[in-house]
């Protein structure tokens, strides 16, 4: 038997003795991932600075059978850290989706590339595990929920806030159980952006297919700052701080919100963006106001302590990752929280642990805590707040259609040209 559909068997067959005896037991956990006939095999996309974490990370669960980038350095060390030499080096990710073998795949690489190996993984009938933000465009992220409801496979975005239980998840318990009253408002608070001089073109080192790292975006001339980590401070192959921190805070803004499945109305803002040639030229500093039904509001800002601050008719709640406070979180002393809250905003999972909950939905063929459909709802609000400040206007949006209403040239910034040979579809 292959070794998925034993995992599926085993998992039907304990989940079902569990329920029936009352018990609330996962399977998978009580299994722990230990037994090396139990173990799925993973291809790990995209090893860099963020993917050497994310994947360390997964091979608690998993066998690293073979990692794939587009910089030799990043694959060779990645093979020698995480496999000991055993996993196989591939620099096209089609040579990782075209094995049998492996079952799970993590896609670490820059932004630009996420839709186009998550989509084919997902038709190749691997699961994915997809660092944030998942997508360049709307309709890119539109294109991945289809998938993902088309092919049946499970997917989680890395925001790992959500599996957050001391912060981000007893927020949501707090607002669930009804502690600031009705919530009015949030204010995502996610810092400014980096500026750059005007960068010199170098010849790309020999190690990096500099070709294939810009995928689907316009063919330049390598500048170091262009790659790797100071990616996401170009438009090209990101979205700035507006998807970078924007893909954690606005998702658990939205989430609190419980406009997690649907969309702001209006978005307009203002914004500074650099202007240098070769550079940096993502906006450094901005404030973006999303209306949403029923009166709700969300800010999107740069300044301010950096976290989520969610307003209610009764009180207000402040929280990020190092911190939660407010008369809410003070009171909990005196009027704790039912016993199971948190555990219910996580869908009745034990939470603290992004990566096994991704590993425990595989097993047991269910939606993890961060899935497509509210990633993508999210990071559309990001994406609208870069439309609206690029193009100096505010935006109407249809949150059921999913389209910009009114406004053509918009509209046509739910997608981007992609170059010949990496088209997205």
């Amino acid at each position: 038997m292959h070794r998925r559909e034993f995992l599926r068997t085993a998992t039907t067959a304990a989940t079902a003795a569990a329920f029936t005896h009352g018990l609330n037991v996962s399977p998978v956990r009580a299994r722990n991932f230990t037994a090396k006939n139990d173990r799925l095999h993973i291809g790990c996309i995209g090893v860099g600075s963020r993917g050497l974490p994310v994947t360390l990370s997964a091979r608690r669960f998993g066998e690293i059978v073979a990692v794939c980038d587009a910089d030799r350095v990043h694959a060779e060390r990645a093979q020698a850290k995480l496999s000991d030499g055993r996993a196989e080096i591939h620099e096209d990710y089609r040579r990782v989706l075209d094995r049998d073998d492996i079952d799970v795949i993590t896609v670490v690489t820059p932004d630009h590339w996420h839709t186009k190996i998550a989509v084919d993984a997902l038709r190749a009938g691997k699961d994915v595990y997809c660092e944030k933000p998942m997508t360049l465009t709307i309709d890119e992220g539109k294109l991945i929920c289809r998938t993902v409801e088309e092919t049946g496979r499970v997917f989680q975005v890395g925001t790992q806030q959500r599996s957050d239980p001391e912060h981000f998840l007893l927020a949501l318990a707090l607002i669930r159980a009804g502690r600031i009253g009705k919530v009015q408002r949030a204010t995502a608070a996610i810092g400014g952006a980096p500026t750059s001089p005007s960068l010199p073109v170098m010849t790309p080192p020999p190690n990096l297919n500099w070709d294939l790292w810009q995928g689907q975006t316009p063919a330049v001339p390598y500048t170091r700052r262009r790659c790797h980590y100071e990616f996401r401070w170009w438009y090209e192959y990101s979205g700035g701080k507006m998807t970078d921190w924007g893909a954690h805070h606005v998702d658990i803004a939205q989430w609190g919100l419980g406009m997690d499945h649907t969309g702001p109305t209006t978005v307009e803002g203002t914004a500074t963006h650099p202007d240098v040639p070769n550079g940096y030229n993502t906006a450094t500093a901005f404030r973006i106001n999303c209306q949403f039904p029923d009166d709700v509001e969300l800010v999107i800002r740069d300044d301010t302590d950096n976290g989520i601050l969610f307003e209610g008719d009764q009180g207000r709640l402040f929280v990020n990752r190092g911190r939660i406070s407010g008369a809410a979180v003070e009171q909990l002393a005196d009027n704790p929280l039912p016993d199971g809250a948190i555990r219910e905003v996580y869908k009745g999972r034990e939470p603290g642990d992004h990566m096994q909950n991704f590993f425990e939905c595989v097993a047991e063929r269910d939606t993890p805590i961060s899935d497509v459909f509210t990633h993508h709802r999210a990071l559309s609000t990001c994406h609208l707040a870069n439309i609206a400040i690029r193009l100096g206007r505010p935006l109407h949006w249809d949150a059921t259609t999913q389209q910009i209403v009114g406004d053509d040239e918009a509209s046509g910034w739910l997608k981007r040209k992609q170059r010949a040979g990496y088209e997205v579809a």
